[in-house]
């Protein structure tokens, strides 16, 4: 399976130089086969194929007055911004004709130097290295001071370098990672996830909502009220804004490094893990939109699903439409309307439930049912 690998880079200063001319020169060779292209549907004309919009997008443009600083930069990093522009179109004609799942995708739209994301891509016709010394090694930038936290599981087939908004530096590396299966165990465990507690288990155990921008929120306010103070196009403001960005990017490490260290937990711990297929989307559209986005349900599930491939470890997708919350684990009566604030409830059974970890159970029993039937069960009930 592929896996991609984070790292911090500390680029000089002249390298940090020769990384703007190489996000620009991306930059302008998307824009310009964007361009080309859409002259060309308005014209009428048929669509520019990848190879011919390769050839005279760089090949023909470099040796113009107009693009010759192309030569500047890795070959490389102008083809994989036009692969870019091609996946994105491939993506949007698919999204049309109803071949592609998910969220429609819309047609490739202009990028922007005042972008606060860059990022470029190197292939292994780059032939980018690791060092000896343990540096990274990048076409016409030079040997860039790596911070490694763990070591790669095999030799990268590409690295993306990436400046984030805060103005930091990441190398993206992605590896082909063979499974690393885990000695099986008999436990499984259904997960709740809310926003009083961020996770209640069907063992009874509840995982404490962080809570991460709701702890941030003062100190972010104060830094967004000293941008607003700042004079537009000046120094001070720059600074100011990323000042802003720094703030927002911790938040957002300490938010993924608490669903790293809980997805691996609870992989590591349980053989299979029942999870509810929450619809976020569509809670991110009511008033709890700020406290959805906060809690990070979908990245918390995404890295239940890779860890559980990786590590032999089962992971089901319970349906959102399951009334896990109203529906009794002790006898399966399906209770009445039941609105959030009712925390616990007591079935006509006489069993009292604890509204999230009733939930709970009932996902974990769904589940449970759900990987009878994928392994050929009844699914029928007897007569």
């Amino acid at each position: 399976m592929q896996l991609r690998y984070n790292f911090r880079l500390y680029p000089t200063p002249g390298q940090r130089q020769a990384l703007a001319k190489a996000f620009g020169c991306a930059r302008v060779v998307y824009n310009d086969g964007l361009r080309a292209r859409e002259e060309a549907r308005a014209a009428g004309l048929p669509y520019i194929s990848d190879g011919e919009l390769s050839k005279r997008i760089i090949t023909q443009a470099k040796k113009t007055p107009q693009r010759a600083w192309l030569g500047e930069v890795s070959a490389v990093v102008l083809q994989q911004a036009l692969a870019d522009l091609n996946k994105a179109y491939r993506n949007f004609f698919a999204s049309l004709s109803g071949k592609r799942k998910g969220p429609k995708a819309g047609a490739p739209c202009f990028r922007s130097r005042k972008d606060n994301r860059q990022a470029i891509r190197f292939t292994r016709n780059a032939r980018f290295q690791i060092t000896p010394g343990g540096k990274l090694r990048l076409p016409k930038i030079g040997d860039v001071t790596v911070k490694w936290s763990r070591r790669l599981p095999s030799e990268p087939s590409s690295v993306t370098v990436v400046k984030d908004a805060a103005g930091r530096y990441f190398a993206s590396f992605v590896v082909e990672a063979a499974a690393e299966p885990l000695p099986e165990t008999t436990t499984e465990v259904g997960i709740d996830l809310g926003l009083a507690h961020f996770a209640v288990l069907s063992d009874g155990r509840k995982i404490g909502n962080p809570r991460f921008l709701r702890r941030a929120e003062r100190r972010l306010r104060k830094a967004q009220q000293a941008l607003s103070r700042k004079a537009k196009g000046s120094n001070n403001r720059k600074k100011a804004i990323a000042r802003v960005a720094r703030a927002h990017a911790r938040v957002a490490d300490a938010r993924r490094d608490f669903a790293h260290k809980l997805s691996t937990h609870i992989i590591r711990e349980n053989q299979a893990v029942m999870v509810e297929d929450l619809a976020v989307e569509g809670l991110a559209r009511t008033t709890l939109a700020k406290s959805v986005h906060d809690a990070g349900w979908a990245q918390f599930v995404n890295m239940l699903a890779y860890k559980a491939a990786r590590y032999g470890r089962t992971l089901v997708k319970i349906d959102r439409w399951f009334p896990s919350s109203k529906l009794c684990s002790a006898c399966g009566a399906v209770a009445g309307y039941m609105p959030l604030n009712v925390r616990s409830w007591t079935c006509p059974c006489g069993a009292v439930h604890d509204r999230d970890v009733n939930a709970a159970k009932n996902i974990l029993a769904a589940g449970r049912a759900e990987r009878l039937n994928a392994c050929g069960g009844t699914v029928r009930p007897a007569a």
